[in-house]
């Protein structure tokens, strides 16, 4: 059964044929479809824009269908088990998505489905995303091994995915986060050590890179901590920082941004920002997560 868990569970073979069909569906857009009727069923045990509407919309277009699960409107929301809803969905539905926070409950919940399980996000990684990035650079990059990538910011889920990315290419990832907010050495240890450097100044981290990638500094469902955010403030992405990086180099952010914050206006809505491009990926990289998991290319 093939689930979507983690980039850092696929083989590097797997990684590069859900891109490259990415790229396919977003040129024949529309013209794809299931070789028969398939039900999505979407668990959110937090808040979702893209990740929900670019499921939902991809998986119509490919003459699928859809069902939602929100926490607060299912028997979920009144104590029943994750583990119990898993298991009669799976003879419901033919593939699941589930966004929630703990990731050793993502993995739980794949031993014992039925069906395919895909990661719209945990605490730890948003695979997802990083499918929908890479499309993205790929646009824009002949070769995005060439690359050096710089992470500003909260060395959080979307940053893990990007180091675990890693081990399938060749491109160096300098990460420079505040003390304290580095990603986990264990995650780290796991990915190509001579490709990812840690930097303690964001300007440093991003000399010479071509292409810059913040996320927000508070991430869903953790408890705000004004005082960490107090040492967030100089690693703001801003045009004064943009000038210390190649001259054509680009910019990214998941989204949502809270703009002034951890970038300003003129980075986010600027010429060599990515932001726009790199959520419209999101729908044909789920397509095509779908279509991976559910054994259609």
């Amino acid at each position: 059964m093939r689930h979507f868990l983690n980039i850092n569970k696929l083989s590097t073979k797997e990684m590069l044929l859900i891109i490259k069909q990415g790229h396919f569906l977003k040129k024949n857009y529309g013209k794809k479809f299931l070789e028969e009727k398939k039900i999505l069923a979407m668990i959110f045990e937090k808040p979702s824009t893209r990740t929900r509407v670019a499921f939902e919309v991809g998986m119509k277009k490919l003459n699928g269908d859809v069902v939602i699960l929100d926490q607060h409107e299912s028997q979920l929301g009144r104590g029943e088990s994750l583990q119990d809803t898993i298991k009669v969905l799976g003879r419901y539905v033919d593939i699941i998505l589930y966004r929630g926070s703990d990731e050793k409950i993502l993995y739980e919940i794949s031993e014992l489905s039925d069906v395919p399980i895909i990661n719209g996000l945990t605490n730890n990684s948003h695979p997802c995303q990083i499918v929908a990035d890479i499309m993205t650079l790929e646009e824009k990059f002949k070769d995005i091994n060439k690359l050096k990538i710089s992470w500003i910011g909260d060395g959080n889920n979307v940053c893990n995915s990007w180091i675990e990315a890693v081990n399938h290419y060749d491109f160096k990832l300098n990460i420079s986060c505040p003390e304290g907010c580095f990603p986990s050495k264990k995650t780290l240890k796991e990915s190509k050590s001579s490709h990812v450097n840690l930097f303690d100044k964001p300007s440093e981290a991003v000399k010479n890179a071509d292409v810059v990638i913040t996320d927000t500094w508070e991430s869903m469902g953790i408890k705000k901590d004004k005082q960490k955010l107090k040492k967030f403030e100089k690693f703001r992405v801003d045009s004064e920082l943009m000038l210390r990086t190649n001259k054509n180099s680009f910019f990214l952010h998941c989204l949502p941004a809270h703009r002034g914050c951890e970038v300003t206006d003129e980075v986010i809505d600027g010429k060599n920002s990515l932001v726009w491009d790199e959520a419209e990926n999101r729908l044909y990289a789920h397509q095509s997560i779908l279509l991976w998991c559910l054994e259609n290319f």
